[in-house]
């Protein structure tokens, strides 16, 4: 059993941190001692988890007002870290989002552009400004992508989405080449089914519908993800955990589910 507290006094950098899996995982590390720059679109929500976590686990946070389709912005944000941030051992690339679940040709191209730009070029963004402070400090570090089950296999209406997560499959798997003369380990954690906003974001608000994706099944809970990220980072420095499924009971891959 993994009870060694490895992670205290590391700095995290975590995007979309203001919500679901992001904030869940934020929670789980700072109760671990680990500070944390916190990245995310809203400004005003960064402003209140960071006074939560600080006041809550005495740990200090920074945070970044940030979208990672733009990629001057991520570059130049990082860039102008204050030195006592840079020395970033832990990266949790979590931004992402699916919309809509029409036919393929059906989807608009915004709607297109948003989901790539966000879930693959967002990613690639911020780890490719990363990466260059893990390789100077020359500490062990890691790097955590949420891809999907989706990325396995494509179901109806998310041909989209799932090829924007099987490209995280491949690009994880392609860094893991990359540095693998290097101390920095990559992580690809493949989610089923987990209850967040993430359906109401799907659905573009629709309550009633983005409910329905979680009606009849146990689903798995931001904290069950953020639990997992915790634990493969506390992980021996030598331990590397190159790919993780997790599913909720009832759900054997991306498209196939039971349901009560």
């Amino acid at each position: 059993m993994n009870c060694e507290n490895r992670l205290f006094g590391k700095i995290a950098f975590i995007t979309g941190a203001t919500s679901g899996i992001g904030k869940s995982t934020a929670i789980a590390f700072a109760k671990e001692g680990v500070n944390l720059i916190l990245t995310a679109r809203r400004e005003n929500l960064l402003l209140e988890l960071k006074t939560f976590l600080e006041k809550e686990y005495h740990i200090q946070v920074f945070t970044l007002r940030l979208d990672v389709r733009n990629a001057e912005d991520v570059k130049r944000s990082i860039e102008m870290l204050p030195l006592s941030w840079r020395n970033i051992e832990i990266l949790v690339n979590n931004a992402g989002l699916a919309l809509g679940l029409d036919k393929e040709y059906l989807n608009s191209s915004d709607d297109i552009d948003t989901v790539i730009d966000t879930n693959v070029k967002g990613m690639l963004y911020v780890t490719n400004a990363i990466i260059p402070l893990m390789l100077s400090h020359k500490k062990a570090s890691i790097i955590v992508n949420l891809g999907s089950v989706a990325g396995d296999s494509a179901y109806a209406g998310g041909a989209v989405y799932c090829a924007s997560k099987a490209a995280i499959k491949i690009l994880s798997d392609g860094l893991r080449i990359d540095l693998v003369d290097t101390p920095i380990k990559i992580t690809n954690i493949k989610p089923g089914i987990v209850e967040t906003n993430f359906s109401n974001v799907r659905f573009k608000g629709d309550e009633e519908r983005a409910r329905k994706v979680y009606t009849g099944i146990q689903s798995l809970t931001p904290e069950d993800i953020a639990d997992t990220i915790v634990y493969i980072c506390n992980l021996p420095d030598n331990v590397q955990i190159p790919e993780i499924t997790m599913t909720p009971m009832h759900q054997a891959d991306g498209r196939c589910i039971h349901k009560v």
